[in-house]
């Protein structure tokens, strides 16, 4: 694997801006440490995501800062960086012709953070630990609300002691800091550590409080019994002294073993040339329009690393913040946000190859399922009467917006109960990309079926069809951009698309689910059979668009025009509804991703990549890839949202990887959206749903080698232009046959731990798509322009019709006519023109133009009212 490094001549910043643009994160999901690698002053910060006040008093908070008094104030020949490939920071530096050497990294299997200092002249290291409590006061933020934080600072023989207690859930925390100097003197001062004269040393650092996760805690509704009054010193000091035992060199292998057995499954590679620059430098090029492969590479895989830090089995999972903060009062205090934040830290963990990952979430959610229960009763006795029943877990589980480590909230105020259906397509991808049963009967079929049965009772049946009410689009309000000079209200309506196509979605897999395992008997079955085809989850509009709102005729008549929630189209990604196989919808969401921007928050930047990855537009994935780095990437390539907000740069990763390899259609599709950026390249290890791992070489942008390796053995159907005439063959170099399905599509049996190879791949060539289609509403009249010699492809999609209807074939001219069609009976079309070359072949992406019945008094009204609520 290539060596990934992301690194710098300067330290970071000693301030808070310093930590969130310039430090560089460390983590092993029980804790996370920001390294600033300043010589004269050493900071670390460490977060301990149990160390939590409510959202409205700061939510969650800095656990410790962790300075090492060097003194070394002219220091030269400087970097620091952090290593991908094994998970370890660094800073290097010369003093007074001295060269110094720091080594940091938190080991999972040992639940420890290291550090290992090191001088080139023997006896020149001295240096003074001291580890500050922030924000200590024992005070309440305002009078009476039982905030505030307590603790001290204790340095016992060769051990700091951090301790004290967050007041409002009595969370008694505490941090043992022990120091190793064998060559050296220690001496003990207040709070603090001296080390003199020594050639190395080593501090080990753990971290621990009483939280433990239990149901109980989110059931409990006195704060202060929520966790047990236990005093974490025993088990901090156990986890101190094991990892003393096992001394550096094994501490460290550990880790690295642990670390690379996940971050190793998986390499991609763009060709281009390796720059030596630092990163800040890289991305300062990279904003003013260079292409820099290396910097897109470190990117995808800095990802993957940040999840492997912060989201592991037994820890909590990861964050709006993942497990990283420095403040007193956190952004958003860094809760779990589902309305699409939590998920999107999720999407790439199994795409990825790293489902272990996703442990800590089912952890999570299994605990706070039965609080989640009551809140779905409650929620249902209030919007929902008349489908209310006593009987506990008949109204299933929900899940709202806010969410935290000491409790959750249902949906409410400005998004639906669509929040659960995008939860819940967590736990079928769960399943459907490691084809686990015991996975899909103990962790997947119950979650699904239970927000089934929270799902179907929201919705009303309105002249047949089934439309939760009440219903929010996330965070969209009536009077469009939040504005501080007038109230605001969020748009409440009834069947928005966000909640209608969770609903659908979540029904569709529990159905899909409960046929693998041959479940017949539940009476939520039936309901979600009853009410699947009747949840009318996409509409399409005026504008060709699809509608966030059913109410609404053209684009953005309710709400911000540009809104960064892009809601409408989560059945497009990460649903399954909207896709090639129904190409007219897909193609209402080219429209309306078009009319949303390109521009917005990182994590909506990364939202917006992966829906134009899902449209097979390469060019314009990278187009969000480009905007998400140069835009929203701080120098420590953490997403800006602004404040930083981890949900961006895990959404990139997933969207890059969804550039690469799609499987939530028939087939798998290799390359789906390669840009012409990405020319010649290779990945190693994404996976596809049905556990198959997949490994692509490509040059000149064709694919030149694919490899599976089946892990749950049954049928692969690959999807890739000119692989009907491939050659398969297995690992014993034997060829294999297999079916062509069509064009472009073949199938073939596979055997669990089978590898598999095609090359062979014929060279595939689309023809220029034609440009500037207008059509005259009137007449009918179509006209284009495009290549000469090109043939020309018309497709017509009427009202809400998923597919196209072929109305012309191999026109010559860029001219049509529709004189057959009687548009009086439609409320809206949208035409779609595609090229082909003159034999016929390499049919290409179209072009649109959607047409209605709007008078010119309503379209000059909608021009005056996206105006006002917009203020463009």
């Amino acid at each position: 694997m290539k060596n990934l490094v992301l690194s710098y001549l300067t330290p970071a910043e000693d301030s808070t801006e310093g930590w969130e643009k310039e430090s560089l994160p460390i983590g092993n999901g029980y804790m996370g440490a920001n390294v600033f690698g300043i010589p004269r002053r050493e900071r670390i910060q460490i977060t301990d995501n149990t160390l939590v006040n409510p959202g409205n008093l700061g939510g969650l908070n800095n656990f410790a800062e962790l300075y090492l008094e060097f003194g070394h104030e002219d220091a030269s020949d400087y970097e620091r960086g952090l290593s991908l490939n094994d998970a370890i920071a660094y800073c290097r530096y010369q003093h007074n012709g001295v060269r110094y050497e720091r080594e940091y990294f938190a080991s999972y299997p040992d639940q420890i953070i290291v550090m290992k200092l090191s001088a080139s002249k023997p006896g020149a290291l001295s240096f003074v630990v001291r580890p500050e409590i922030p924000y200590c006061k024992d005070y309440a933020k305002t009078p009476g609300d039982g905030g505030g934080k307590s603790g001290e600072v204790i340095a016992q023989d060769d051990t700091l002691i951090l301790r004290g207690r967050m007041h409002y859930y009595n969370t008694r925390f505490e941090g043992q800091i022990k120091v190793i100097a064998p060559s050296g003197a220690m001496l003990e001062e207040q709070g603090a550590i001296r080390v003199i004269g020594a050639d190395t040393a080593l501090l080990l650092v753990a971290v621990g409080t009483n939280y433990k996760l239990d149901s109980h805690i989110f059931l409990e509704e006195d704060p202060k019994k929520k966790i047990p009054d236990i005093d974490p010193h025993r088990e901090v000091a156990r986890i101190l002294e094991q990892a003393d035992l096992i001394g550096y060199k094994q501490l460290r292998s550990r880790h690295i073993a642990d670390y690379r057995e996940l971050f190793d499954r998986v390499a991609f590679s763009i060709e281009g040339a390796a720059p030596q620059e630092p990163t800040d430098v890289l991305l300062q090029r990279y904003r003013r329009g260079e292409s820099i492969p290396y910097l897109e590479e470190l990117y995808f895989q800095y990802g993957r690393y940040l999840l492997i830090s912060c989201s592991r089995p037994g820890t909590l999972p990861a964050n709006l913040q993942g497990v990283w903060n420095v403040h007193d009062i956190s952004p958003w205090g860094s809760g779990y946000w589902h309305n699409i934040n939590v998920q999107m830290n999720y999407w790439h963990a199994f795409s990825t190859n790293l489902k272990e990952t996703f442990q800590a979430y089912v952890d999570f959610n299994a605990a706070f399922r039965p609080k989640a229960e009551q809140l779905a009763s409650r929620y249902i006795h209030e919007h929902n009467p008349e489908n209310a029943t006593d009987e506990p877990g008949a109204c299933g589980w929900t899940i709202g917006t806010a969410s935290y480590a000491y409790m959750i909230t249902g949906p409410g105020g400005h998004s639906g109960p669509g929040t659960g259906g995008l939860t819940t397509k967590l736990f079928w991808d769960y399943y459907d990309f490691t084809r686990d049963e015991q996975v899909l009967r103990k962790v997947t079929y119950p979650a699904l079926l239970s927000m089934s049965r929270f799902l179907t009772k929201t919705a009303r049946d309105y002249d047949g069809q089934y439309l939760a009410s009440f219903s929010a689009s996330p965070e969209q309000l009536i009077f469009g951009r939040w504005r501080t000079e007038k109230p605001h209200q969020y748009y409440h309506t009834v069947g928005c698309a966000f909640d209608q196509q969770m609903i659908h979605e979540n029904g569709a897999d529990l159905l899909r689910a409960a046929e693998r395992l041959g479940l017949t008997e539940d009476p939520a079955l039936d309901v979600q059979s009853k009410q699947l085809g009747r949840y009318n989850p996409v509409e399409i509009g005026w504008s060709g668009q699809v509608k966030e709102y059913s109410e609404e005729n053209l684009y953005g008549e309710f709400g911000e025009y540009r809104h960064r929630h892009i809601s409408q189209l989560v059945a497009l990604y990460p649903g399954t509804l909207i896709s090639h196989d129904t190409p007219a919808w897909l193609d209402a969401a080219r429209i309306t991703l078009n009319e949303r921007g390109d521009e917005s928050t990182g994590w909506a930047l990364a939202h917006r990549l992966n829906l134009w990855a899902r449209t097979g537009d390469g060019d314009r994935a990278y187009r969000l890839f480009r905007n998400l780095l140069e835009q929203q990437t701080l120098p420590n390539l953490w997403d800006a949202h602004p404040p930083f907000q981890i949900d961006g740069n895990f959404g990139g990763t997933a969207g890059v990887a969804e550039m690469l390899l799609q499987s939530h259609e028939t087939y798998i599709a290799v390359l789906p959206s390669l840009p012409q950026a990405w020319s010649s390249g290779a990945f190693r290890g994404l996976v596809a749903r049905g556990n198959f791992e997949v490994s692509v070489e490509w040059r000149s942008g064709t694919a030149t080698r694919i490899e599976i390796v089946s892990g749950s053995g049954g049928i692969c159907r690959l999807a890739y232009p000119g692989i009907d005439n491939a050659q398969l063959i297995a690992e014993e170099h034997l060829p294999i046959a297999y079916t062509v399905d069509s064009p472009g599509n073949i199938t073939f049996d596979t055997e669990a731990g089978g590898h598999y190879t095609l090359t062979g791949m014929a060279l595939f060539r689309r023809a220029p798509a034609p440009k500037e289609l207008q059509v005259d509403r009137h007449t009918l009249g179509l006209e284009w322009s495009g290549e000469a010699g090109c043939l020309y492809n018309i497709y017509r999609a009427v009202d809400q019709m998923p597919h196209y209807e072929l109305i012309a074939a191999n026109v010559t001219d860029t001219s049509f006519q529709d004189s057959l069609f009687d548009f009086s009976s439609c409320e809206r079309a949208t035409y779609k023109v595609t090229a082909l070359f003159p034999d016929g072949t390499g049919e290409s992406d179209g072009v649109l133009c959607a047409i209605h019945h709007a008078s010119e008094l309503y379209m000059e009204r909608y021009r005056y009212q996206i105006a006002q609520i917009n203020l463009t």
